[in-house]
C-alpha cells in the first residue's frame, strides 16, 4: 500500500505544477493566432512525430472530431500535414510541416524563456536542489512507466 504521505505530497505537487503552468501560459506566452490547445497539439506532434488521429485522440483523452477541429486552421496555415492512409482510408495521419517545426520551435523557446524568467530569483542552492530532485523523480517515474508499459 502506498504511504499516505507520498500520496499527499504528490497531490500537492501536482496542484503546484498546475498553478505554475497556468501562470506561465497566462502571463508569459503569447499564443498569437492559435489557441493554447492548438499550440499544445502542434508541439506534441513536433516532439512525438507523425501519429494517427485515433492514437493521438486516445493519448489526449479527446474525441477525434475535436482534434480535427483544432487541426483545421493549422492545416490551412501550412503548419500541420494531414494524410489519409492509402492502405486503410479510415486512418488519418498528422505531422508537422517544415514551417510547423519552426512555429513549434518558437513556442518551445518562448516556454523555456518563460520558465527561466519564473525561476530567475531562486538561489543557486535551491536550483541545484531542484535539479537533483527532478532527476531523481524522473528516474523513478521512467522506471515505473517501463514496468507498467
Amino acid at each position: 500500500m502506498v504511504k499516505k504521505e507520498l500520496i499527499s505530497l504528490l497531490e500537492k505537487n501536482i496542484l503546484l505544477f498546475t498553478k505554475l503552468s497556468e501562470r506561465l501560459n497566462r502571463d508569459k506566452i503569447d499564443f498569437g493566432e492559435y489557441s493554447r490547445n492548438q499550440v499544445h497539439l502542434l508541439v506534441r506532434l513536433f516532439v512525438g512525430g507523425r501519429i494517427r488521429l485515433k492514437d493521438l485522440a486516445a493519448q489526449e483523452f479527446v474525441p477525434a472530431p475535436n482534434l480535427c477541429t483544432a487541426f483545421r486552421k493549422m492545416e490551412s496555415d501550412g503548419v500541420v500535414l494531414r494524410e489519409v492512409d492509402d492502405n486503410d482510408r479510415r486512418n488519418v495521419w498528422y505531422s508537422v510541416t517544415e514551417q510547423g517545426a519552426k512555429v513549434a520551435t518558437g513556442f518551445i523557446e518562448m516556454f523555456h524563456q518563460a520558465i527561466a524568467t519564473m525561476f530567475k530569483d531562486i538561489s543557486k542552492n535551491e536550483e541545484e536542489e531542484l535539479i537533483r530532485s527532478f532527476k531523481s523523480i524522473n528516474e523513478i517515474l521512467l522506471n515505473m512507466e517501463t514496468k507498467n508499459a
